[in-house]
């Protein structure tokens, strides 16, 4: 029996060895261009040294070890086979139109190709082969599904099988590694799985190498980037050749990435999540929650709603953290959890689709596995099935990325920043976010439906993103300048979960520009401050309050009056308040405004120079602009405006008249706003200081930080302080109250003869410097 495998074992050698030599030859000496030669040429030497699956002897003995699973069932893990089935099923289940298939079948050459791509441009920003893929990925799901009329179509069958050959006799490989490792791999075993013994041997076995470049030793499967994803394709070809081993160590590096960014040999370059539940892609600290740590999310949920309850399934531990990063990370960067905020992505802005609401599945996979947090799973589950309120509220700032977040039932907004400690964007790699620079100079988005930007971007004036302070120069910056490091490190927040602040002590890396900007949040309202704006620019600055699709009537009060601007360009004096789709701008102070309610024109491929949008025909789309002008080069410019979402126009003029709030400072030392029916002062000082919050009380601080008090009939409740610095390790203040603490955080003394309270904070350090820290007096 022994001397029987072997010799079976050397049989299959043979067969397979030869053909994949010959392939290689084919792909080699194709017809391509001479770059795509040399690129395929040296992409193949450079795989077969490194890839565990490319390695001839590897391969062999890898698919020796298939085959004779295949031949013997009873080597074949039960368990295993039913995972299998799964992911099979979920690929079949997986949405398709028969038009297209039809379209694509009738288009299809006999060699295997389509009229339409361009097989030769394999540039990183090209790559039409993608289509390729895709195509078969459709007409595999067709082919499979007894809902399509497709359904077991020989001719559809032979079609699949042609396009298949073509890929595997010329390899294509972009410049682009995602592709390389990621992408192709990706599809390759969707089509791998989908197919399964309607494929020959030969292509299962010319397909095992390029689904093998997913795999732990590629230069993309890095920790905290994209190492999960790659192990979900490595584990998926694990299921598609049946080898246990496979799948456990895909599973086991999968369970392995579920944890907090550690040093891996680079101080700098901590990438993956983070202690404040944001994600970081790359070393620039840039916050990437729902692109790549969404994919992340999705890649480990999707697999362990496969393997729960089986010898495969994730301990418990990373299942929690994972739920934890989902609902305080991913939930709390997006608008109840359901529309992702333009504010906490990048380059991706000039994707068509990339505003589009989330599906349910992630909280549904992650309900199928786990008890932990249950309650807030159900709820975004109902959220994002249309079949719960938006009942959300939070109010988080996350740290580590300068990001922060405040939901309410009836509206979202963020405020995304950078400081010195991290970049302001991505850059843009692929030739996407070319416009991207400003995003991160404290824009400010507000999301009450989820449809205020949607495919704005291609129209949109990106140096006026909302709540920027930019100069109107006549270019942005150049490629090399898109993505830079800050300059200042006083931008932070302060919150107790509910309520908060945040600021920038804005230095622009590029324009010779300042400002101190604040943004205060509380139930009904929030409120934008700026101070000391200043700049030599020949060019003008301002401040936008928001820029996003027109819908409706614009309502103008200014100098008693009350209209509806035609559609156009207005420069407008005195204006107390603006109201637009259901949202009030107020002034506490009449103003001069500018306002464009209009038609405006663009491409995406001014924002995306890649072939995702080549070709998409020229977007026309009505746009709301209001921004303040502080004129060119201004020396001590200010703002202050009131945001006020999901109000009805006719009741702007009563909240104008009886405003629930105070702005008690907006200097260039001290910014303070105080929501009076709350009872909540939030104060920003930028130096040491005195302020009065109310009669009676009032508040010194020693030192620059951020601090928020509560009071209930006139006495103090609540504290919370902050360093946005990230410099210091305790916080000393007065305040003429009677508190006395004494803990191992809180140190407070009273001094009877003068009236004050003396108050040290210890602040909290390493990954926690930055965050807020609250006293609670009342308990």
């Amino acid at each position: 029996m022994k001397s029987e495998i072997i010799k079976s074992v050397i049989k299959i050698q043979l067969v397979y060895l030869v053909p994949i030599f010959l392939v290689a030859l084919g792909a080699i000496g194709s017809d391509n261009s001479g770059k795509n030669f040399k690129t395929q040429k040296q992409h193949w030497n450079n795989w077969s040294d490194n890839s565990p699956l490319f390695s001839p002897f590897l391969l062999t003995n890898s698919f020796t070890k298939s085959n004779i699973d295949f031949a013997d069932d009873t080597v074949i893990n039960s368990e295993l086979e039913s995972i299998r089935d799964m992911i099979r099923t979920d690929f079949i289940k997986s949405e398709f139109d028969d038009d297209e298939v039809n379209d694509l079948l009738n288009s299809i050459h006999p060699a295997g190709t389509w009229p339409d791509i361009d097989y030769v441009d394999v540039s990183r920003n090209a790559f039409e082969h993608s289509r390729h893929l895709n195509n078969m990925v459709v007409l595999s799901r067709a082919y499979r599904n007894p809902d399509s009329q497709y359904y077991s179509n020989q001719k559809l069958k032979q079609a699949i099988k042609s396009a298949f050959d073509y890929w595997l006799e010329h390899d294509f490989i972009c410049e682009n590694w995602w592709w390389n490792q990621m992408g192709t791999p990706r599809r390759m075993v969707e089509i791998l799985l989908l197919m399964d013994d309607d494929l020959t041997e030969t292509q299962k076995q010319l397909a095992g190498p390029i689904v093998g470049r997913a795999n732990f030793e590629a230069s993309g499967a890095r920790p905290g980037g994209d190492l999960i994803q790659i192990a979900g394709i490595y584990g998926k070809y694990g299921l598609f050749i049946r080898d246990v081993e496979k799948v456990h160590k895909a599973i086991d590096k999968m369970s392995g990435e579920i944890i907090f960014a550690v040093d891996r040999g680079d101080p700098t370059d901590l990438r993956g999540l983070q202690k404040d539940f944001s994600f970081h892609h790359r070393h620039h600290r840039v916050i990437y929650n729902l692109t790549y740590g969404r994919g992340y999310t999705r890649s480990f949920a999707n697999w362990a709603s496969k393997v729960a309850g089986t010898n495969f399934s994730f301990p418990d531990e990373a299942i929690e953290l994972l739920v934890d990063f989902f609902l305080d990370g991913i939930v709390l960067s997006s608008a109840w959890g359901k529309y992702p905020d333009p504010g906490a992505l990048s380059r991706e802005l000039g994707r068509t689709t990339i505003l589009d609401p989330f599906s349910p599945t992630i909280p549904e996979q992650l309900l199928q596995v786990t008890s932990y947090r249950q309650k807030e799973l159900e709820k975004i589950a109902g959220i994002r099935r249309c079949e719960r309120e938006l009942d959300l509220t939070s109010n988080h700032f996350f740290w580590h990325s300068e990001y922060f977040s405040h939901q309410r039932p009836d509206y979202f907004t963020s405020v995304r920043m950078f400081s010195s400690r991290n970049n302001n964007v991505d850059g843009p790699h692929n030739s996407e976010g070319l416009k991207n620079h400003h995003l991160a100079d404290g824009s400010n988005f507000l999301i009450r439906t989820g449809e205020e930007y949607y495919q704005i971007f291609p129209v949109w004036d990106w140096q006026k993103i909302p709540g920027t302070t930019v100069v109107q120069k006549q270019t942005l910056p150049e490629r090399d300048k898109i993505s830079v490091q800050g300059i200042t490190d006083f931008v932070g927040g302060i919150s107790n979960g509910l309520y908060g602040a945040a600021v920038i002590d804005f230095e622009s890396p590029v324009d010779t520009l300042g400002a101190r900007k604040s943004w205060f949040f509380f139930d009904d309202e929030f409120v934008a401050l700026g101070a000391g704006i200043h700049s030599s620019s020949v060019f003008p600055v301002v401040t936008t309050v928001n820029q996003n699709l027109l819908k409706g009537d614009v309502t103008i009060q200014a100098n008693g009056d009350t209209f509806h601007p035609e559609m156009g360009e207005h420069d407008l004096q005195g204006v107390s308040w603006i109201h637009h789709d259901q949202t009030a701008y107020l002034f506490s102070v009449s103003v001069d405004v500018s306002l464009e309610n209009q038609q405006r024109s663009g491409t995406w491929e001014k924002i995306n120079d890649s072939a995702s949008v080549w070709g998409l025909d020229e977007e026309h789309k009505d746009v709301f602009t209001l921004w303040l002008n502080h004129g060119v080069a201004p020396e001590q410019g200010e703002y202050e405006y009131i945001v006020v979402p999901g109000i009805e126009e006719s009741k702007v003029e009563g909240y104008h008249e009886n405003l629930p709030l105070e702005i008690i400072a907006n200097t260039p030392q001290i910014q303070a706003v105080q929501q009076k029916e709350l009872g909540i002062t939030q104060i920003i000082f930028y130096e040491k200081k005195d302020i009065e919050i109310t009669e009676g009380i009032s508040i010194s601080s020693d030192r620059p930080g951020m601090m928020m008090v509560k009071k209930t009939d006139g006495l103090l409740e609540e504290i919370t302080i902050s360093d946005p610095s990230r410099k210091l390790d305790s916080f000393q203040f007065t305040v003429t109250a009677r508190i006395e603490i004494e803990n191992d955080q809180w140190s407070a003394v009273w001094d009877e003869d003068k009236g004050k309270s003396s108050i040290s904070v210890m602040l909290p350090e390493g990954d926690y410097a930055g965050q807020s820290i609250s006293y609670y007096l009342s308990r």
